[in-house]
Order: structure tokens, then sequence, then C-alpha cells
């Protein structure tokens, strides 16, 4: 057998093999017979309550002039989320959910209400800098068509 033959056949052999293993459980056959989630409300609200306490405990270490600094509980936020996640799932419920958000904004409330953003207000810019941001790309259009019209006209010289 030819080497380069033989070759493509170790490498067509070594794909097939390569795609088997990662196809594997992949198919939707596969997932036809998985049962479908079953969420136990009840039992999530436990473990999103004992999330939430560990939170709260948490936070009691910040001082209440830093709650709306996220630098100061960004990992304690972290862990609390990760949490709702973990638990959510280990119970069988579906992430996010109805209940997990509903306990997240209780906890926002608690923690964040007094966490205002101020809103912006917008100013327009002077006069002198509006007409230069408004001529600049005007100008340039202009510059830019003046140039190509110049430079084909003048192809037959430049070539």
């Amino acid at each position: 057998m030819d080497t380069n033959a033989l070759r493509a056949l170790r490498l067509s052999v070594t794909a097939l093999i390569v795609n088997t293993f990662v196809t594997t459980g992949l198919s939707a056959i596969d997932k036809a017979n998985l049962k479908p989630r079953v969420c136990n409300e009840t039992a999530l609200l436990i473990e999103i309550e004992k999330c939430g306490d560990r939170f709260q405990r948490d936070m009691m270490q910040v001082d209440p002039h830093n709650w709306c600094n996220l630098t100061h509980f960004i990992r304690d936020y972290n862990v609390f989320s990760y949490c709702t996640e973990w638990s959510a799932e280990d119970i069988g419920c579906y992430w996010p959910n109805p209940l997990v958000e509903n306990y997240i904004i209780r906890v926002h409330k608690l923690f964040f209400s007094n966490c205002t953003v101020e809103p912006i207000l917008w100013v327009d810019p002077p006069d002198n800098m509006l007409a230069l941001l408004i001529l600049t790309p005007v100008l340039l259009t202009l510059v830019m068509t003046i140039l190509v019209a110049w430079y084909s006209r003048r192809g037959d010289i430049l070539a």
C-alpha cells in the first residue's frame, strides 16, 4: 500500500474516533430518554433562605455606608449568586426562576434600596465645538471626493 494512502487511512480512522468521543452524549435520542425536571419549590425556598442568611451575615460585616460600593462586598454577592444557582440546580429547578428572582429582589430592597444613581444631566456642547464636530466630516468628505476625482483624471500620467 502506498505510504500516502496509508497516512490518509490512518487520519480518517483517527478523525472518526475523535468525532465519536466528542459527540458522545450529544444526540437527540439520548436526550429524549431523560426525565423532565420536577422542581420542589418548598425545598428551593429553604435552600435559598440558607444562601440569603449567609449573605446577610456577610453584609453585616460591611459598614452600611459601604453597601452601595460594590468593591466592598462583590465576593460575598458572588457567593450568594452561585449559592442560589447551585441550590436550584441541585434540587432540580431551573435557574433563574421566578422564586429565586423574587428572593433576590427582596435582598436588593433590604440592602441596596438607598443606592440610587443620580440622573445624568446631558448638556449640549458649546457652539464652537458643535460647529467643529459637524464641519470636520463634511470637509473631509469634500476633500476626499476632490482627491479621487483629481487622481482619476491624472490616472494615465501617474500609471
